[in-house]
């Protein structure tokens, strides 16, 4: 997939104020300083697209950006795991993020993102049993991949598959990536473009039996 354009559309407090449409969206999601802005603008090839900080939990709204004059958006949402936050701020970005996952029916898939350096997270693993338990959609994308190996990586994201095999019967796909490097970039968007004709496809079968 060519991505042509990109462009901030709004920042939302709640699912209710988000756009109204009916394009696919795709969510990013990961643990606080995790590298999703990053990650986001590497896709778009525009380091301006969304805000990077150094400071953890700097995204605190949900975040709509349109891609291809509207063919679909990606969306940044807030990181979980908000540690630095106070506990009334916490349990609002917590019901944002459950919110916009369990009722934003446009939500097409959710990328959840992983440090690739560390080892399985509890955060991590408790967040994607979530997701399975009520039949998210999403797959996983290892970050900051330059920052290792291509051995000690591989290696971190097979602990991650054999800590999820112990309580899931099928893996969601996996992505390895790094912002700095480019890597993964086509094949997150390739992944993003094939889901983006088989939901065109479904709705054009949908319009004939009707």
């Amino acid at each position: 997939m060519e991505i042509k354009n990109s462009k901030f559309v709004i920042s939302s407090p709640t699912v209710a104020t988000c756009p109204a449409s009916s394009v696919p969206e795709y969510a990013f999601i990961g643990r606080s300083n995790v590298g999703k802005s990053s990650l986001i603008n590497m896709l778009v090839r525009n380091k301006k697209l969304a805000k990077t900080s150094q400071l953890p939990g700097k995204t605190l709204l949900i975040n709509h950006f349109s891609i291809n004059d509207g063919a679909w958006y990606l969306v940044d949402l807030p990181g979980y795991g908000f540690a630095a936050r106070g506990k009334d701020q916490r349990e609002k970005l917590t019901k944002m993020i459950q919110d916009y996952v369990l009722d934003r029916s446009q939500l097409t898939c959710l990328f959840v993102l992983v440090d690739i350096r560390h080892n399985p997270q509890k955060i991590d693993m408790e967040f994607m049993d979530w997701l399975g338990e009520h039949d998210v959609p999403f797959a996983i994308v290892f970050t900051k991949a330059d920052k290792l190996g291509p051995v000690a990586a591989q290696r971190n994201v097979d602990a991650y598959c054999n800590e999820l095999k112990l309580t899931w019967s099928k893996l969601p796909p996996v992505f390895i990536t790094s912002s700095e490097k480019a890597k993964g970039r086509d094949e997150l968007l390739d992944y993003i473009d094939t889901i983006n004709k088989e939901v065109a496809s479904e709705c054009a079968n949908s319009n004939d039996i009707e």
